[in-house]
Formats: structure tokens, sequence, C-alpha cells
């Protein structure tokens, strides 16, 4: 079966929330957060689908891991379509984007240590708490971000050895090299989704291609993150969370928020408690196969 394969290679078939009270799940998930990653981990957010919160999710899981880590968490906007991750994440201390640092990324992957985060810093923006860092996606529609396979991975290596965590928002290209070099790269895969039968279908027919592409163990191993664009509960949810609890690891639901709904820049702090308690079990439903 697939769970027991899958609890062969290491991962947990599914992760189960006991009953318990509100802050004995918090102490738990923070304590996942918190434990060794062995090594430094790539987290793909992915959903062909626009408008899943792929953007969102991507802001949302590193603001919380890094709330509770510290340091050395990162999102990048790998969005090929002019993504918006740069504008709604991170204080804009200046315009550099993925493009600065690929024209420049010859001369900054031979350096190590301290010079290495100094320079790469050049290109980076900052959460207004420190939380994590960003990696800008191209903000200019004179061009278009499309990277080839080598340049991605030369990228996400370099992000490697000055993160822990590396976030990636994977835009809706998934015929690109750079779409797939993500997903070749990725420990984990959280496909996003809203409770809608779009977007549902979407992520469903996602998790087919991978397994057709030969990647059937992070399709399996995936979480998936279904958000509530809007207060109350819809009537697919129980549906799509009975769905998807069969097609990958574990299934995580978080709330409406009022904090979210302008579209503009993502606060963690403004998030209500309860969102931010949904969003601290699902981080750690994501990191714990890795948690030594």
């Amino acid at each position: 079966s697939i769970g027991s394969a899958v609890a062969e290679q290491g991962y947990p078939p599914r992760i189960e929330w006991r009953a318990q009270g509100v802050d004995q799940e918090v102490e738990r998930a923070t304590g996942v957060l918190r434990r060794d990653l062995g090594t430094p981990r790539v987290f793909a957010f992915a959903n062909p689908k626009g408008g899943v919160h792929k953007t969102t999710a991507t802001v949302l899981a590193a603001a919380t891991v890094g709330s509770v880590r510290g340091r050395g968490v990162l999102a990048w906007d790998d969005n090929e379509l002019r993504g918006t991750l740069g504008l709604r994440a991170g204080s804009a201390r200046h315009a550099r984007t993925i493009r600065h640092l690929i024209s420049e990324l010859a001369q900054i992957e031979i350096l190590e240590g301290a010079t290495l985060l100094d320079r790469l810093d050049d290109f980076l923006r900052h959460a207004s708490d420190g939380s994590y860092d960003v990696l800008a996606g191209e903000e200019s529609p004179r061009f278009a971000q499309r990277l080839d396979q080598f340049t991605v991975r030369r990228v996400l290596e370099l992000l490697r050895r000055t993160h822990d965590v590396v976030c990636v928002d994977t835009g809706n290209n998934v015929e690109s090299p750079n779409w797939r070099t993500v997903m070749q790269a990725a420990d984990q895969l959280v496909v996003t989704t809203v409770p809608r039968e779009d977007a549902a279908f979407s992520a469903d027919w996602m998790l087919d291609l991978l397994h057709e592409e030969g990647m059937s163990e992070l399709a399996d191993n995936a979480i998936t993150l279904i958000s509530c664009p809007t207060p109350g509960r819809s009537a697919l949810q129980d549906d799509l969370e009975r769905h998807f609890a069969t097609r990958t690891r574990g299934v995580a639901v978080v709330p409406y928020d009022p904090a979210l709904e302008t579209g503009s820049s993502i606060e963690y702090h403004q998030l209500q408690p309860e969102t931010r308690q949904a969003w601290l079990r699902a981080a750690a439903m994501m990191v714990e196969p890795f948690a030594r």
C-alpha cells in the first residue's frame, strides 16, 4: 500500500493531531519547528491554478517557521509571470530581484561564510520582524523571468548554503523547466488549494502529473493545505479533506483571516490567534518528517 511504502521511506503515512488543549498543540508544533532538520530543506508550494493562495501560503509558512526558529528562513518568489510575493512580504529596501541576483550569480556563488551572507543580503528583503528573508521575483512587466534548469539549480544550491528552510512559490507554469526543476529539488511539496472545485481539480491533476513524471514519492508525501478565503465553512470542505487525505500524507486547514483580505502586505503578527495556531500546526506537519 502507499501508506506502508511511505512509512518504509521514513515518512509517517499521516500525521494525527490528537484532541488536546490548544496550548499543548501549540507547544508540540513549536517543538517540532525548533528541531534540527538534518540538512537545509526546500519546501515547494504548488498548484497550477492561480488564485489558490500559493503566495500567501509561501509567505505565511516562512513567517511561521521563522517566528519559531528566529533565522535561516527564506521565501523565494519563483513565479515566471510577475509574481507578487516580493510586494506582499518583507520591506522593500531596494528594487533588486532574482534578475539582479542572476546577473551576479557567478561572482556570488564562489564566496563563503560571512562574505557570502553579506553579499547575498544585498539582493534580499526582510520581514518587518526579521523572522525571514525574501528573494523577490521579477516585478517589472518588461522582463520575463524564465529561468533554465541549470540556473534554478544554482540558485537553490546557493540558498541552501545560507538558509535552513527555503519556501518556494512555484507559479503556475507546470510545463516550464523552472517549475519541474524546483519539484525535483524539493524535499517537501505543499499542495495549496481553496475549497472550490476548479482549484481542487487542478491540484488533483498536478498530483497525477507528478506520478507520471516519476515523482510519485514527492506527491505521496505532500501536505495538502486548504486555505479558507471567506468566513464560514464551505460545503465542499469535508469532501476535499477526505479526498486529499487519500492522495497526500496529510491535510491542513487554515481559516479565513480579515488581515489577509486586502491582498496587501502580509504581516504575521496581525493575524488572529486562531490563524497563527493553525499555521503552527500546518508548518509542523510540513517539517515533521525531517525534524531530528
